[in-house]
């Protein structure tokens, strides 16, 4: 995959660094805000290779690219000066109050989740190598991977303090500070021993804030007005050394003493809801849950919402969201292969496969779900039929996902208990029914394809029609010698989803580009790589040489023919130097395009496979 032309093409689509306040990403996607999503045209962003699709949600322009993302975003991060820390409080001003608040969790979350799927996929492994035997939990390696695994989730408030402070514009590293005094070792031994704590006569909660996720949030969200509030009565000549002392000694009191309290206090009202509702109906949530994954991940909100899942089973094994993804991911992952089975579109066919590859063995359905399942609208629903029907299961065995890692056929560990074998095999059970289920409805109820017409192919009879001089034929000669191969195969979705116009392209053999009619020069662009041409009898052409040789700034190209001048069929019109635009690392192939087509009934290429520049190699009727 050609990762600068893609990420120059999306760039480009929309709105390049004029419309772009701040680009970040997170597992799958670029996240754009833009001062005005109504200039970007979602289908052009759709044609681009390597976009999955688009999505538009709380203020953000989505492009949903897949697992390869991050080489994306180092191309885009090279074409413009907008930074991931640019942001403009008009937008968020216009959110309405759920989006803004979904924006601020999703803006804080996404850039931990790759640590937190790393650590996960570690606490798996170190799940799974113990019952193989393959490691003993008492060795010192065992211990030390668990640090690894235990890391990311440890220090949770630390990592959200720097996001979240990055979204507040409040000091991160005073944030960091902060969220230190919560997890301090120190603070840790009080908490263990149990003995009433005081700070300056003010009771101190004795909570444990490792691995927390609201205390912090709230704490840095209040940091910003602490900030504005000392920046207003600090006298500027001693702001320097008072402002860093203040704000951590105001906000660490308030930390330990009102606002983490309270957090711990929320996040335990929270997960006492969860538990009653699964308590009362987890069969029902569970069925919910699983058959609506798929609309929650289209909307982004899937990793926006983990810091409440973890808020509410951090402490403990998770009984409703990661195992609610994997009834989810492998239905998306079987209803891409039964397309793939039954389609007989070679192109439906190759994004399929590896949609499905990437939902079973990555657990990452963005692929499956744009580019297939919601595409094709019938895999969507047998996928969450087969959600719902496994997820009412999941309810009834009350089945637990022990590690924070997504759901896949590799990360299966995870639902391993130790103490009881009964988990995998529900586990087990919910994969292969997802899959069997999804795969089965999918291929009966079918699909319909989105189809475009047909190119006329002319046959031997429309060609002796055309060659006999039919009364409205309209012919094209070659303006170069060379190969001549269809416009599908160049290498520019441009020309090859023909969105100029039909016509031919050749890999030229020569440096001569030649008038191709009787007729006039309408356009010759500034760096010579291209030319307008309009014949006597309407044609209007426009002769491409090379790919993205705009480049080349004109050098390799010699005009022997000015803006507005009659031209007469096989008068040189330029010479090219093809070894200068090879060597540069361009490709060669000339593009030969009619512009107009959409006034013509038909415009048949020949069906010659060489070609001078003597032939005819387009005839319009």
């Amino acid at each position: 995959m050609n990762y600068q032309k893609t990420a120059k093409s999306i760039y480009e689509a929309v709105g390049g660094e004029t419309n772009i306040n701040s680009l970040t990403h997170c597992m799958t996607r670029l996240r754009f805000r833009l001062k005005d999503e109504g200039q970007v045209d979602d289908q052009v962003v759709k044609t681009i290779p390597g976009v999955v699709g688009v999505n538009h949600q709380s203020g953000q322009y989505q492009v949903i690219i897949g697992n390869d993302v991050a080489s994306y975003y180092q191309e885009l991060i090279k074409l413009g000066h907008f930074s991931e820390d640019k942001e403009e409080e008009e937008t968020a001003e216009k959110m309405n109050l759920f989006n803004r608040f979904a924006n601020f969790i999703s803006s804080c979350m996404s850039p931990l989740i790759p640590a937190l799927i790393g650590g996960g996929m570690i606490k798996v492994i170190l799940i799974l190598l113990p019952l193989l035997g393959w490691l003993s939990d008492k060795s010192q390696t065992y211990v030390l991977l668990s640090n690894f695994g235990d890391a990311p989730f440890y220090f949770l408030p630390m990592m959200l303090a720097f996001t979240s402070a990055k979204y507040f514009k409040v000091n991160p590293m005073l944030a960091i500070t902060v969220a230190g005094i919560m997890i301090h070792p120190n603070f840790v031994a009080m908490v263990s021993a149990g003995k009433s704590v005081s700070l300056m006569g003010l009771p101190v909660t004795l909570a444990t804030y490792s691995s927390s996720v609201i205390p912090i949030l709230m704490m840095v969200w209040l940091m910003q007005y602490i900030e504005r509030g000392i920046d207003k009565i600090c006298p500027a000549s001693m702001k320097s050394i008072l402002k860093p002392l203040l704000i951590i000694f105001i906000s660490g009191v308030l930390a330990l003493v009102v606002v983490g309290p309270i957090g711990t206090y929320a996040g335990k009202f929270l997960s006492d809801i969860i538990l009653f509702i699964q308590g009362k109906a987890g069969w029902l949530a569970m069925g919910l849950m699983a058959a609506f994954m798929p609309l929650i991940v289209m909307t982004g909100m899937h990793w926006a919402f983990a810091p409440i899942f973890l808020a509410a089973s951090i402490s403990s094994p998770d009984t409703l969201i990661l195992p609610a993804m994997l009834a989810a991911n492998i239905a998306q992952g079987a209803a891409s292969i039964a397309v793939a089975v039954k389609t007989k579109n070679k192109t439906t066919r190759q994004v399929a496969s590896a949609a499905s590859i990437s939902a079973l063995l990555a657990g990452v359905t963005e692929p499956a779900l744009y580019g297939v399942t919601l595409k094709l609208k019938k895999p969507l629903y047998a996928a969450m039929i087969s959600g719902g029907v496994t997820g009412i299961f999941m309810g009834i065995v009350n089945l637990k996902s022990f590690a924070f890692a997504v759901p896949s056929v590799i990360a299966m560990p995870q639902f391993v208990n130790p103490s009881d074998g009964k988990n995998l095999i529900n586990a087990v059970i919910v994969l292969v029914v997802s899959f069997v289920l999804t795969f089965i409805l999918t291929y009966v109820l079918g699909f319909d394809e989105e189809t475009t017409a047909p190119v006329p192919v002319p046959t031997m009879k429309d060609n002796d029609l055309i060659e006999s001089g039919a009364k409205d034929t309209k012919k094209v000669a070659s303006p170069i010698s060379g190969e001549l191969i269809n416009l599908e195969s160049v290498n520019d979705e441009t020309f090859a989803q023909k969105m100029l116009g039909e016509g031919v392209a050749i890999i030229p053999q020569d440096n001569q580009v030649y008038a191709p009619f009787d007729g006039k020069v309408t356009t010759i662009f500034p760096t010579k790589h291209a030319i307008g041409l309009t014949s006597n009898s309407g044609i209007e052409l426009l002769v491409h040489v090379g790919l993205d040789t705009v480049g080349l700034k004109g050098k390799p190209f010699t005009m022997h023919v000015s803006d507005q001048q009659v031209i007469k069929k096989g008068q040189p019109l330029m010479t090219v130097d093809f070894k200068a635009i090879k060597a540069a690392g361009y490709d060669p192939t000339t593009l030969v395009i009619v512009t107009n087509t959409n006034e013509f009934v038909e415009v048949v290429p020949t069906e010659k496979t060489t070609v001078s520049n003597q032939d005819t190699v387009i005839y319009t009727v």
